[in-house]
């Protein structure tokens, strides 16, 4: 697990919200969700609040894997793929706490440990 290219990291700054966030059940059926509580922890992290999940909470408790996709105000698209983690307390869920809007919950947050990640079809390799 690396950083995140440049090129992805600043198109995260441009995109158009909401991402789409998909997980898969313990059948691999796939779920997916659009999230806009969601922010760069650091360069090869992102976290996504988890406000009003259902089926995406079970799914990571069963250990599914993720993806992430964006679009950027250009129309250029990304997809990151990655290994999740679920917290309900600790220092990351402090940090989603602190940007979440007070309106919404914020239950728990969802940790996305990028692994893979695409411009369009193109596969990116990750920085150093």
């Amino acid at each position: 697990m690396g950083k995140l290219p440049e090129i992805v990291l600043k198109a995260w700054e441009a995109r158009k919200d909401p991402i789409v966030f998909s997980t898969a059940d313990k059948d691999g059926i796939p779920n997916s969700i659009y999230a806009t509580c969601t922010w760069i922890y650091d360069p090869g992290t992102i976290i996504i609040a988890d406000n009003f999940f259902d089926k995406t909470r079970k799914n990571i408790s069963s250990g599914s894997k993720g993806a992430i996709l964006f679009i950027t105000e250009e129309k250029k698209s990304y997809q990151i793929k990655g290994s999740l983690e679920y917290y309900e307390s600790g220092e990351i869920f402090d940090y989603m706490k602190k940007m979440n809007p007070a309106r919404l919950p914020g239950r728990a947050v969802a940790v996305f440990k990028a692994e893979e990640v695409f411009a369009g079809s193109e596969k990116l390799k990750f920085d150093n």
